[in-house]
C-alpha cells in the first residue's frame, strides 16, 4: 500500500514486527486480557480494586469510558474507573494519578492499563506514520501500604509530569466528535517530533533523578516508551544510559502508544530480567505535546 521494505522500515525505526488486533476485537478486549493476567500476578482477588484508570486515545466508543467496561467485565462493583488520554504519554501520567490517589487514601488498590488499537486510526497511505504503531495492552497492580517512605520502599517513588499544548498541530488526528464527527487519522511532522523528544525527555529524566539525589547509574532498569529506535539511542546517548540497562521491546511490538510501557515491563519480569526491589525509571512523550516519568522500586 506504501512504498517501503522491511530494510528501509528497519534501518528507520528498529521495528521487525508489529501485532494488529482481529477485526472485532475491541480496546476493552485487550485491555481485559492485560488486567487479568496483572491481577493473577499480584495474586489478588478482584474485588480488592477499588480504582481503575484506563490509558488510552483509542477507546471503544466516545462514551461511556472504556474502563468501565474492563470493570464490569472483570466483575467489580465497587469502587470507580475512567480512561485517562494523554496518547503515548498515557501510561506515565495514569500511573502518576493512581499513586496520587492512592497517596490520599481515595483508593487502597489501584489497576493501571495501557491499551491501544491505533490500528484503528492509521492512514495505510502514509508511509511516516503507518510503519510505526501496533496494537496491545498491558497492567499494573499497585496497592497502598504504610511504610517509612524513602527510595528502599516499594512503589511508586516519584513522577514528573509535563506538556506544551503549543506543538499539538505536530503530532495529532485529524478528527473527532466535536470538529468532524469522524475517527479521523493519524499525522505526525515526524522530523519536529524527534527534535523535541530527545531533548523533553532527557529533562525530565534529569529532574527526576536529581530530586532524588540519584543518577543514571544508580538506575536498574530504564523502561521507555517504545516510540523509535533513534529516539531511545539518541536519549540514552544524552544520559549516559548503558544500553544493558534498558528495556526495548519496539523491535517486536512496534508503537503501542500508552500501552508500550506496561508491555515492556511485563516482558522483563516474564524473562527475569525484572526483580522485586530494582530501581525502575520509565519515561514518555506523546501528542500534545505531553511527556513525563515515572520512578519506581519494583
Amino acid at each position: 500500500m506504501v512504498d517501503t521494505s522491511d530494510e528501509w522500515i528497519t534501518e528507520r525505526t528498529g521495528i521487525k514486527a508489529r501485532h494488529i488486533a482481529a477485526d472485532g476485537e475491541l480496546t476493552s478486549d485487550l485491555g481485559i486480557a492485560a488486567a487479568k493476567r496483572a491481577i493473577a500476578d499480584a495474586g489478588i482477588d478482584p474485588s480488592r480494586i477499588d480504582l481503575i484508570v484506563l490509558a488510552t486515545s483509542t477507546p471503544d466508543n466516545t462514551f461511556p469510558a472504556t474502563a468501565v467496561t474492563i470493570q464490569a467485565e472483570l466483575g467489580i462493583t465497587g469502587g470507580f474507573a475512567f480512561d485517562l488520554q494523554a496518547v503515548c504519554s498515557g501510561f506515565v501520567y495514569a500511573l502518576s494519578t493512581a499513586d496520587n490517589f492512592i497517596r490520599a487514601n481515595q483508593s487502597k488498590c489501584a489497576l493501571v492499563i495501557g491499551a491501544e488499537t491505533f490500528s484503528r486510526i492509521l492512514d495505510w497511505e502514509d508511509r511516516g506514520t503507518c510503519v510505526l504503531f501496533g496494537d496491545g495492552a498491558g497492567a499494573v497492580v499497585l496497592e497502598g501500604q504504610k511504610s517509612a517512605g524513602g527510595l528502599g520502599e516499594r512503589g511508586v517513588i516519584g513522577s514528573l509530569l509535563r506538556s506544551d499544548g503549543r506543538h499539538r498541530d505536530k503530532l495529532y488526528v485529524d478528527g473527532g466528535p466535536s470538529s468532524t464527527q469522524t475517527v479521523g487519522h493519524l499525522r505526525m511532522q515526524g522530523k519536529e517530533v524527534f527534535r523535541f523528544a530527545v531533548n523533553a525527555i532527557s529533562e525530565v529524566i534529569e529532574e527526576t533523578l536529581h530530586a532524588n539525589n540519584l543518577t543514571p547509574s544508580d538506575i536498574d532498569w530504564f523502561v521507555p516508551h517504545q516510540a523509535n529506535k533513534r529516539i531511545l539511542d539518541g536519549t540514552a546517548r544524552k544520559l549516559n544510559i548503558a544500553p544493558d540497562k534498558i528495556v526495548i521491546t519496539l523491535d517486536h511490538h512496534g508503537n503501542t502508544s500508552a500501552a508500550s510501557i506496561p508491555l515492556a515491563l511485563a516482558e522483563a519480569q516474564a524473562d527475569g530480567r525484572l526483580k522485586k526491589g530494582h530501581l525502575v525509571l520509565l519515561e514518555a512523550m506523546g501528542g500534545g505535546f505531553t511527556w513525563g516519568a515515572n520512578l519506581v522500586r519494583w
